[in-house]
């Protein structure tokens, strides 16, 4: 499973860099169409099948566990509730949807948006398998482990747990199959009914969260998933959004260095940025982008770079150009996030990073935020300069 989840994160890799320039050309091209003709609904097609595109690779980083995270502490029985609501729909009428959901049940710390896709996957599986209706429970407790346990490969270490159960009365696994859920592309369904994406990622949420999966199941007599993640007595995390910004405060007059190693990705970028008022030097590797930063006469506000590259990795090339221009401000974007995090973990850089495939949209408004918050001396004489 792990080499598998090394493959599945690397095809994942590349198809990011080609959705990134797909679904950022598009989202270029549509402004530029008349509404009602037919080529501006086929361009919205090609966007559409982008994005889902871009989700099935999300779902193949999440069970390589490389997806980007934003963890906070939650409280299971509250997110439950809430995407229940959404579930109830699913599923249908003619399943019972019951919460048993545990008093004083412990905190988690995981990503809120990767806790509700464990829950709406393990649900929507639990519903195709009572194709005649049936009853899908959701329960929360803790547990407290002394000893060590799991499979082989995959042992939890004593403490403090809380258990995600997803029960149902539904047609339940041989065990042939129980052996083989976990394993991307595979499925029981109909072609087309499914990708065999949904337990996969399931499993590589649950893994990248300190946590195990335990699957009780017997054909005809339904199956019980008992999702173990690990307890924390922290105060629930505040939820936290950006402030929306205006289309005309997304553009600048700053100027930055963009370094990919991808041509395509590189020019779309360049195309982007151009687009928005800023002056663009380009390089294909962190080689190029260090000569550019000692012989560049003016300033440059934003080093804008891969993570994963040739050579030099992107956080490598940062601090070696930060040392010759310390009032720079850095941005980091990868396909990837295991490494990009093992990078980054390291250094003041991990806040500023953007996940592919970007659009305009999200590659401009992310520039925007870190210039205008970080206030660095270069940004400030710029604009000083400019006005």
């Amino acid at each position: 499973m792990e080499s598998v989840g090394r493959l599945a994160g690397g095809i994942a890799h590349d198809f990011n860099n080609l959705l990134t320039v797909i679904n950022g050309y598009t989202e270029m091209i549509l402004p530029e169409m008349e509404f009602g003709t037919i080529g501006r609904k086929w361009v919205e097609e090609v966007k559409e099948a982008g994005h889902r595109a871009a989700t099935l690779t999300r779902q193949l980083l999440a069970f390589s566990r490389q997806q980007v995270l934003e963890p906070q502490v939650l409280d299971v029985n509250a997110a439950t509730q809430n995407i229940a609501k959404f579930l109830r729909r699913l599923i249908g009428e003619d399943i019972n949807l019951v919460l048993c959901l545990g008093a004083e049940v412990s905190k988690v710390h995981m990503d809120p948006g990767q806790l509700d896709q464990v829950i709406m996957n393990l649900g929507v599986n639990a519903r195709d398998a009572m194709a005649e209706g049936g009853e899908l429970t959701i329960e929360t407790r803790d547990v407290v482990r002394k000893e060590p346990a799991g499979g082989a490969g995959n042992r939890l270490p004593p403490g403090r747990y809380v258990v995600l159960t997803v029960r149902d009365t539904g047609c339940g696994m041989t065990e042939e199959v129980q052996t083989r859920i976990f394993e991307p592309f595979f499925t029981t369904k109909e072609p087309g009914k499914g990708t065999g994406l949904g337990l996969a990622t399931v499993y590589g949420i649950v893994n990248q969260s300190g946590g195990h999966i335990e699957v009780l199941s017997k054909s005809g007599q339904g199956t019980t998933l008992n999702i173990y993640l690990p307890g924390v007595e922290d105060e629930v995390s505040g939820l936290r959004e950006p402030a929306p910004l205006r289309p005309e405060h997304l553009r600048g007059t700053e100027t930055i260095l963009l370094v990919e190693d991808d041509e395509m990705v590189r020019k779309l970028a360049q195309t982007i940025l151009e687009g928005q008022g800023y002056t663009v030097l380009e390089a294909r590797n962190a080689n190029e982008a260090l000569h550019i930063g000692q012989e560049h006469a003016g300033p440059i506000h934003l080093l804008l770079t891969d993570t994963i590259m040739p050579g030099l990795n992107g956080p490598e090339l940062a601090e070696r150009f930060l040392a010759g221009r310390p009032g720079t401000n850095v941005l980091f974007t990868s396909g990837y996030t295991d490494r990009t995090r093992a990078y980054t973990g390291r250094s003041q850089f991990e806040r500023c990073f953007l996940q592919k495939p970007f659009t305009a949209a999200t590659l401009t408004r992310k520039i925007r935020e870190i210039l205008d918050s970080q206030q660095k001396p270069v940004a400030a004489n710029s604009r000083s300069k400019a006005a």
